[in-house]
């Protein structure tokens, strides 16, 4: 009889979810990532506007993640056009996933066979099986509607919500945040990312509910139009604003400090690294779990995907001890 692995649900979308997903897929774990529907920039929104389908980009990287195929197939999967006036800034995989999505009808149906072709290790649910529009009241009172546009409005988020106000999951994504052994939130944008997923009517709710311990991942840096002077502790709030609970068991922070050629490259887009207030996080009734856990691509920060999912298979571990 094959041996049972531990559940993991993902909670999240943007690149930060990629990135930690290539780490875990590693070890032996049933990951299952549900990844947000509310992207409305780029290929992806331009595909959601002309084809009626919900955004493809964030799946189509966690896919890509997941996938145990040849690196070229990976490429060509992500490769994006440069030339040709209707095909530039389309990504290939966005628009096999939007063909899919025509052939059978149905967005999640087209996840399913591209997660075979791709030999994808786990599962990728969206978070709804339509598209979403995440709106932002802002704290002057005003409202932004569109995921891309909120990050530019100049303004304090005062909380985010989704339209239509009825949006049905999927109950296989559900019945995975019922049965997850460990429910990992983030890394990524938290009012864009994050939050689009939790806010889907009864995600948030079983996420809640569910009896997995609950482990935040904080992002490393701070987001203008988004998480601007932020603390970790704000972000812990916001999530706890947004779902009217208290609901994480531990939080992962980062402890290493960041170079200072970096942080100058950072500063020209008003990001700092968050201040990680240890004491406000531990009287929130939060585990927290600091490490070096930052690598640089580029001068790009991200998490160190390896050093992370060591780090939350070790929780697992003493979860199911």
């Amino acid at each position: 009889m094959a041996e049972t692995l531990p559940k993991v649900v993902i909670i999240g979308g943007g690149t930060g979810l990629s990135v930690l997903l290539r780490g875990l897929k590693k070890f032996p774990v049933d990951i299952t990532a549900i990844v947000t529907v509310a992207d409305d920039g780029g290929s992806s929104g331009r595909l959601r506007n002309e084809l009626n389908i919900p955004p493809p980009g964030d799946i189509r990287n966690v896919l890509a993640a997941l996938s145990d195929v040849e690196p070229l197939v990976e490429e060509l999967f992500q490769h994006r056009f440069n030339k040709g006036n209707n095909l530039i800034g389309h990504s290939l995989g966005n628009l096999i996933l939007a063909a899919m999505t025509n052939i059978t009808g149905d967005f999640v149906h087209a996840i399913r066979e591209m997660s075979t072709v791709l030999n994808v290790r786990g599962k990728v649910l969206p978070a709804a099986n339509t598209s979403v529009i995440l709106n932002a009241e802002m704290e002057d009172g005003t409202v932004v509607s569109g995921e891309s546009k909120i990050p530019f409005s100049g303004k304090k988020i005062k909380r985010v919500f989704l339209s239509p106000s009825k949006i049905e999951p999927l109950p296989e994504t559900v019945e995975v945040i019922r049965e997850a052994d460990l429910i990992i939130i983030g890394p990524g944008s938290l009012y864009t990312s994050i939050l689009p997923n939790l806010l889907v009517p009864k995600i948030g709710e079983e996420v809640r509910k569910a009896k997995a311990k609950k482990v935040y991942i904080c992002n490393v840096m701070t987001q203008a139009g988004e998480t601007l002077d932020f603390s970790a502790s704000d972000h812990v709030k916001a999530l706890y604003d947004h779902m009217q609970e208290a609901f994480i068991d531990t939080i992962l922070v980062n402890e290493e400090e960041i170079p200072a050629n970096i942080k100058s490259l950072y500063e020209e887009e008003l990001a700092k690294p968050v201040h990680y207030d240890i004491e406000k996080l531990k009287s929130l009734g939060l585990e927290v779990l600091t490490d070096k856990i930052v690598s640089y691509e580029n001068n790009v920060i991200r998490h160190d995907t390896n050093k992370v999912a060591k780090l939350l298979y070790g929780i697992l571990q003493q979860e199911m001890t």
